[in-house]
């Protein structure tokens, strides 16, 4: 039996490759760093963080993304299970230390006989004594491999833009002015209510902020960027800002749930930052991704009460990232339409978020070994997370307007039954978990 040969060591091909392994079948993970970087990556390793630390809410009750968490750690994800052994404090989010999570993956996979590991770049499609092949490059996918996709399909690559945060050492901030607290003081994985660092704002200090934001200088798109649209769910703050003065007070600034201990009141507006490795010495600003010119960042975000000392381990910055038109061109097995030999997982499918890439990958997974074993494999139901979102990317979007999603309930089908607020997502995740155990153990029957 040929091994299943996968492109890329990002989240979604090393989720793949767990998942192939798990099953009794080899893999071979090729990642072409260190051989060849990219425009952001700062490591060779292995499922290598690029943005944010944070895998979004753990709430596997009420939240979407929280459902997809609980469903991938019932199916033994590799991709959570390092999360869970390197998460910091974040609410109720799930958040990791970056180097510990990639340290975490690359461990397992070194430790998996069944995988082998080859460093090298893959300059244009799978060959074709590879047979079974999946491409999980992701939205970094180098451009002669993208070149090959094009030339393949027939079809251009969408593309749109994501931001970065920057990063501060928690040794430069002032504490007689930032506090701890999460909002409405919620625990979470690894939280005690208490995990966030909060810097607040009154309304004059606020609107000082939006003038210096809307005025610095930005960096300059060139000409075969400017068309190309960003991610609404990873706006650059000084957009966000340019669409009204008030939309960060309702965004990554609001204050609700938030009170200064100095006032017992709730600032005007707040800028939150998270815990970014397991040390606690490094934290992010929440939702501050920017395409500010370095120097301008540090002017203007030392302005921010209680930053005016802050020091930054990383300045932020804007990478484009590639996706197929996933509805168009691949199958319900996530197989390119053009040539069936080959899978696509991960962001380069139009999802978006860790999760949801790792998701794709280990659906992906699942369906290449099922092949390589003469299986059939049948999809997880449309009532999942994981179900709801292969459906999304594979014939449920609309081609012709295909965007980047994350996983959100409006891609579960209605409930039987109507129903309002927490009710509602409560009810979404005990079906979806209710199906999901169904349908994994037929499939576990079907595998034997």
């Amino acid at each position: 039996m040929s091994p299943v040969h996968i492109v890329g060591g990002g989240l979604a091909g090393c989720e793949a490759a767990w998942q192939i392994a798990r099953a009794g079948v080899a893999a071979v993970l090729h990642e072409m760093r260190p051989h060849r970087a990219t425009e952001v990556h700062k490591t060779a390793g292995l499922a290598e963080l690029v943005c944010s630390n944070s895998f979004r809410s753990d709430d596997a009750e009420a939240s979407a993304i929280g459902l997809l968490h609980e469903e991938m750690r019932r199916l033994d994800s590799l991709v959570l299970a390092a999360a869970d052994s390197s998460k910091v404090p974040a609410g109720g989010a799930l958040a990791v230390d970056r180097d510990g999570f990639s340290r975490a993956v690359e461990a397992a996979i070194a430790a998996q006989p069944l995988i082998t590991v080859e460093r090298g770049e893959i300059a244009g499609l799978p060959p074709a004594g590879w047979g079974n092949a999946i491409v999980a490059t992701g939205p970094l996918t180098s451009p002669p491999l993208a070149e090959a996709i094009r030339a393949l399909t027939g079809e251009d690559s969408l593309a749109f833009f994501d931001a970065i945060a920057p990063i501060v050492y928690r040794e430069t901030i002032d504490f007689d002015i930032a506090w701890f607290q999460s909002r409405y003081d919620k625990t979470g994985p690894a939280g005690t209510g208490s995990d966030y660092i909060n810097c607040p704002m009154d309304e004059a200090q606020y609107e000082a902020f939006i003038d210096a934001l809307l005025a610095a200088d930005k960096t300059e798109f060139q000409d075969w960027e400017r068309d190309t649209p960003y991610f609404e769910g990873c706006l650059p703050i000084e957009v966000m800002a340019g669409r009204g003065r008030e939309t960060l007070r309702f965004g990554p600034m609001k204050p609700v749930g938030l009170t200064d201990p100095r006032s017992g009141r709730r600032a005007h507006a707040v800028v939150q930052l998270r815990q970014d490795n397991a040390l606690g010495t490094l934290y992010n600003l929440v939702g501050f991704q920017t395409k500010l010119r370095h120097g301008e960042q540090a002017r203007v975000f030392r302005a921010i009460p209680g930053l005016e000392r802050a020091e930054f381990a990383r300045l932020g910055g804007l990478h484009r990232n590639t996706f197929i038109n996933a509805p168009r061109l691949l199958d319900p097995a996530l197989r390119l339409r053009a040539a069936p030999r080959l899978r696509f997982a991960g962001q380069i499918t139009g999802v978006e978020g860790y999760v949801e890439s790792a998701a794709i990958g280990l659906l992906a997974g699942r369906f290449a070994a099922a092949d390589g074993l003469g299986r059939s494999f049948a999809p997880p139901p449309p009532t999942t997370a994981l179900g709801a979102l292969l459906g999304h990317i594979t014939g449920g979007a609309e081609e012709a307007v295909f965007q980047p999603m994350n996983v959100n309930f409006g891609l579960l089908p209605p409930l039987a039954e109507r129903r309002r607020g927490r009710d509602r997502k409560r009810a979404y995740c005990a079906r979806a978990l209710d199906d999901l155990e169904r349908w994994s153990g037929g499939a576990a029957d079907a595998a034997e």
